[in-house]
């Protein structure tokens, strides 16, 4: 995968990604995320094994997963590796200060929240303009939901304050995860305590999961005019 040419936010995004992958050492076990700064990260993943690199990895969707093959990478599941040592994954939104997030905008927040749950390290790699001062700034919160009911759990959302949209695919029928549920894309506005709506969505029977990643991110890798900067959890 290349940037477009022309577009400094793709080139920026791709920095990035590099300098994340540059983290996976030999013998880790590595979540591979998704979306396309994260499509940047397993391309350059898949040069590194091309060049002897030997790492297990455990992808967050089915895309990310045959990109990886394409490359060759060793995938496994949680059945033989519960723990990832690093998780390496983009955001559509990044609070500055608390480094909480927003994800999902690619569909595979339930089974990235899975990986990063399940990681010593969560990195995540961005370019500058998806930095907020709160979460929902630019970006609704992707809900995942189940089929069954999903309009009634959309109600329960809008009683929280959210305009709920169900999300359509690119011939204009209801978006499908990998784990065979709709999402929600709920607009908030920004969100004054993210912490407290991440817990009020959880409680809402019919979701599954919500695109808040909260107190989760280690380190958020930035790429932006003045080059690349990381940003420390705590």
């Amino acid at each position: 995968m290349t940037a477009q040419t022309g577009d400094p936010h793709e080139e920026q995004k791709r920095l990035a990604a590099i300098e994340a992958a540059s983290m996976v050492r030999e013998g880790m076990v590595v979540g591979l995320g998704s979306g396309t700064t994260s499509a940047y990260m397993i391309d350059e993943l898949g040069r590194r094994w091309a060049e002897g690199l030997r790492f297990a990895a455990i992808p967050t969707s089915e895309h990310s997963a045959e990109q990886a093959r394409s490359h060759g990478i060793n995938l496994v599941t949680f059945a033989t590796h519960p723990q990832i040592d690093l998780d390496i994954d983009g955001a559509d939104e990044v609070e500055m200060g608390t480094l909480n997030l927003i994800k999902g905008r690619g569909g595979a927040l339930f089974r990235e929240k899975i990986v990063a749950a399940a990681s010593r390290r969560f990195v995540v790699v961005v370019d500058e303009s998806k930095l907020v001062p709160r979460l929902g700034h630019h970006m609704p919160v992707p809900v995942e939901v189940t089929t069954f009911g999903w309009e009634l759990t959309a109600s329960r959302l809008q009683a929280l304050g959210a305009r709920p949209t169900l999300r359509l695919d690119r011939h204009g029928t209801p978006f499908n995860t990998d784990g065979g549920n709709l999402i929600l894309d709920c607009n908030f506005g920004e969100i004054a305590d993210s912490v407290a709506l991440a817990r009020k969505i959880r409680a809402i029977v019919g979701v599954i999961e919500s695109g808040l990643f909260i107190g989760r991110t280690s380190e958020v890798i930035v790429a932006g005019r003045d080059g690349l900067k990381h940003l420390m959890a705590g």
